[in-house]
């Protein structure tokens, strides 16, 4: 993790893949997590504001942007309103725009993959039923995995994105076919459910239909 004083009101934060690995976190564990998100900001800032410059301003912000390998992470304290204003409307940290940043992540990660499509780590399954969501529900091979329910056109599609650090080669080809035995692969891209599906249930698909259903 590489580190600078920007100027004395923002440090710049390089935080790559490996760095995210060697405190046990993956991009998967902060999808859709606000409290886990925060509560990860907050730890880098920890590590790397030794003189406690930053820790004791009321107001710090932070702001993120995407990279190939990881993320930047730009802190920043003693903001004027109308600085803090500028960020609102760009990329301030917001759990909506982080999901979607961690998303691309997922995919930059599996380009690294040898002989693996990028789309084999979000792939969008359809159902034939709500009951064939309530039948996968009750197994648990997907457990690890980011699920989104949506309904389009009176249809049912599940949106998994699998974390390369989680599912393996082999253990992904086993899940894609577990699942394929409840589902069949869906026809729509993600981008074309995102803007035109209703989100029926966010990340736990899986577990909250689980817990209602089961």
């Amino acid at each position: 993790m590489e580190m600078e004083h920007i100027n004395e009101n923002t440090i710049r934060v390089i935080i790559e893949n490996e760095d995210l690995a060697e405190r046990g976190i993956t991009f998967l564990d902060l999808l859709g997590n606000h409290r886990e998100i925060e509560s990860f900001f907050y730890s880098i800032l920890e590590e790397v504001d030794i003189e406690d410059e930053f820790k004791s301003s009321e107001a710090v912000t932070f702001q993120v942007l995407p990279k190939n390998d990881g993320l930047e992470l730009f802190i920043s304290k003693n903001l004027s309103p109308e600085d803090i204003s500028k960020m609102n409307n760009s990329t301030e940290f917001e759990t909506d725009d982080f999901d979607q940043l961690i998303r691309q992540q997922i995919l930059a990660n599996s380009e690294t993959l040898e002989e693996e499509p990028v789309n084999n780590r979000v792939r969008v399954f359809q159902l034939n039923s709500f009951e064939d969501m309530i039948e996968l529900a009750s197994y648990h091979f997907l457990d690890e995995a980011w699920c989104d329910l949506y309904l389009l056109n009176e249809n049912y599609y599940l949106q998994v994105a699998f974390d390369p650090e989680v599912y393996g080669d082999y253990a992904l080809a086993d899940v894609t076919a577990e699942i394929l035995e409840y589902t069949q692969d869906a026809s729509v891209s993600t981008e074309m459910l995102e803007e035109y599906g209703k989100l029926l249930m966010r990340r736990d698909a899986i577990e909250i239909t689980r817990s209602y259903f089961n």
